[in-house]
């Protein structure tokens, strides 16, 4: 039991001194809350892939004119140059004909002379690549355009149309033939059925699908373009 007498404690007052360092210290610490916040509501949304559209290539290959709308779709979108593969010797009219000899080119690995020339691959940064599926491949003239250009370094944006089938393994063969370039997720939309007569198909409201997919496609990559 303690037998000290009771004492009352008294407060101990801050110095004068001690006072108004106490006080400078809150002033501070409020105007650096104010500041911080003023920053994060200014600061603008981080950026994306932003580029040149002159340095956006747009390359395609199309037979029904599918992927052809699909690229133009793009190019509304991000400017850019828009290129159309062609051969030195185009395939067949007749669809079996074409079929037959796309299948020996894929089992030989004959690679299709093209007419198409890029003048000057060097000054392009961002290439869209876009093909129709045909066989679940990727159609040995869009194969020509990879292994004959210097792609390194490069972002390539692959884009596909198909009859309903998927892009079987047309985007993993764009990785393979560009091991040195950034390779993003690719589009791909059904297109038309050649087999069964049914050809172009953009237009009414599967148009207004697929510019709608395009659109959030790009927003997702995050590709801005300045003009």
């Amino acid at each position: 039991m303690n037998n000290q007498p009771n004492r009352r404690l008294q407060p101990v007052k801050p110095s004068t001194a001690a006072l108004s360092r106490w006080l400078l210290s809150c002033v501070l610490l409020i105007s650096a809350c104010s500041f911080a916040q003023t920053d994060d509501a200014q600061a603008p949304a981080a950026p994306g892939v932003v580029v040149d559209s002159s340095k956006v290539l747009i390359v395609y290959l199309s037979r029904t004119s599918n992927t052809k709308a699909v690229a133009g779709m793009i190019h509304q979108r991000v400017g850019g140059t828009l290129v159309a593969l062609e051969l030195e010797t185009p395939y067949p009219a007749n669809y079996q004909a074409t079929v037959q000899q796309v299948a020996r080119e894929n089992d030989t690995g004959f690679l299709p002379p093209l007419r198409t020339r890029i003048a000057n691959m060097a000054q392009y940064d961002v290439v869209f690549v876009g093909a129709p599926t045909w066989g679940m491949q990727l159609p040995p003239p869009m194969k020509s355009f990879l292994k004959q250009y210097n792609l390194s370094g490069k972002t390539i944006v692959p884009f596909n149309t198909n009859a309903g089938y998927g892009v079987g393994s047309s985007f993993e063969t764009v990785k393979a033939l560009a091991p040195q370039s950034t390779v993003l997720e690719g589009f791909t939309t059904r297109g038309g059925i050649e087999r069964d007569g049914v050809l172009y198909v953009m237009e009414g409201n599967k148009e207004k699908q697929v510019q709608t997919e395009v659109q959030a496609w790009l927003r997702k990559l995050n590709l801005l373009i300045t003009r």
